[in-house]
């Protein structure tokens, strides 16, 4: 492929009228990926330390999902909910599997997965705690981030993804994160659930205190409400154990997944939950065109068997230790604090986190700052240790020119 040593400025002249302005894009356009690396418009070379927010855990254009895509596209594509199809099935059996939950209900994006764990804690909620109608409450906590529909938004404490989108969803009740009074305290008759992030990802790999997550399911349990665990991001490998809840032995009500549950090639989303909550739902009260559709279960059944298989879990604990170590020696003044569980690692700085991204970008590791002032790392859980370790010499580096 011939590239223009100005091809990325062309481009992005093209694009920039033409797009929302939604989004702060470091200034690359990407035109290859595979593995850990991707390549851009002017043929540089990145290691991808952000994999799309955890979608990218088997690393971009994995040879077995691709295979999947491929194989399943040459049968049938889309069929709606309206009827059966096979990779359904399979992936039913896979995802049950996986959560030890008997049932799931697949959906596309992260956010539509949220909606649905939503609206099953309050169908719950009138059926089972008999909260009266249209009064139940969902327990959420401040600087959490479920996605972007506006009923998620209603739940978002970020004045930059609420501003000019109200009036808000009604009852959500806003407690700290990693506050057990708090909980307690705002926990009423009116209490469907409290929906948390073992981990908050978006507000900079914030983790909680050792002992929060099982003090909070201990609280549900004893009050009657369900616990729902946003596992995201967190999910399939990418903090060290099957899931977040893992590290303290919590087995949520609702898991929420997505992002790898579609191994960097489709959208796919789900909740997984015992009979006793998914049975709220019957025909006709939710639903996705696409949601269950078989090129997405086709692709999602496969990425759970690499997930399983090629121990993602096991690398990101591994290796998740050894970029946390060589983070935490770094010495430098912006530094503040560095954070995380497995591959999932934050570099907070007292001073904003762009200028640092960019300056890593010029040195070939592609990463993004979040909540402004924090460097969020978060490879694809293929990396190797050899990569892990070039990875490391540019941390090191940027933090070493000044």
């Amino acid at each position: 492929m011939a590239y223009s040593p100005n091809a990325n400025e062309h481009k992005l002249a093209i694009v920039r009228p033409l797009e929302a302005n939604n989004y702060n894009p470091l200034p690359i356009v990407i035109t290859e990926a595979h593995g850990v690396w991707v390549t851009d418009a002017e043929g540089n070379q990145y290691l991808d330390m952000l994999s799309a927010y955890s979608a990218l855990n088997a690393g971009h254009r994995h040879p077995r999902l691709v295979q999947a895509l491929l194989d399943q596209s040459m049968k049938v594509a889309l069929t709606s909910r309206a009827f059966y199809n096979e990779p359904y099935i399979e992936f039913c059996s896979r995802l049950t599997a996986y959560t030890g939950k008997e049932a799931v209900l697949p959906m596309n994006s992260g956010a539509e997965a949220v909606e649905t764990a939503i609206k099953a804690a309050r169908r719950w909620g009138y059926r089972n705690r008999g909260i009266p109608d249209n009064q139940a409450e969902i327990i959420v906590c401040t600087n959490n981030f479920h996605g972007r529909t506006l009923a998620v938004t209603s739940f978002s404490s970020t004045d930059a993804y609420r501003e000019g989108f109200g009036p808000f969803l009604p009852g959500v009740r806003m407690i700290p994160y990693d506050d057990l009074t708090s909980l307690e305290q705002a926990i009423t008759p009116l209490t469907a659930a409290l929906l948390v992030e073992p981990i908050q990802g978006e507000a900079g790999i914030i983790l909680p205190t050792p002992g929060y997550l099982t003090s909070a399911a201990a609280l549900c349990r004893a009050h009657g409400i369900l616990l729902i665990a946003d596992e995201i991001q967190t999910g399939f490998g990418r903090t060290g154990a099957r899931f977040a809840c893992d590290h303290e032995g919590v087995i949520p009500d609702i898991y929420v997944l997505g992002k790898a549950l579609g191994g960097g090639i489709l959208p796919v989303s789900a909740i997984a939950a015992d009979r006793s909550v998914m049975d709220v739902f019957d025909p006709g009260s939710h639903g996705s065109t696409f949601g269950g559709n078989p090129l997405a279960c086709a692709v999602a059944s496969e990425a759970i068997a690499v997930t399983i298989e090629e121990k993602h879990a096991e690398r990101s604990r591994e290796l998740g230790t050894r970029l946390l170590e060589a983070a935490r020696q770094i010495q430098h003044p912006h530094i503040r604090e560095v954070r995380g569980l497995g591959l999932f690692v934050g570099i907070e700085l007292t001073v904003p986190a762009r200028a640092y991204c960019e300056r890593l970008m010029k040195l070939g590791l592609l990463c993004k700052e979040t909540h402004e002032h924090t460097i969020r790392l978060a490879p694809p859980l293929i990396i190797s240790a050899e990569e892990m370790e070039w990875a490391i010499s540019r941390l090191i580096q940027v933090f070493s020119a000044e």
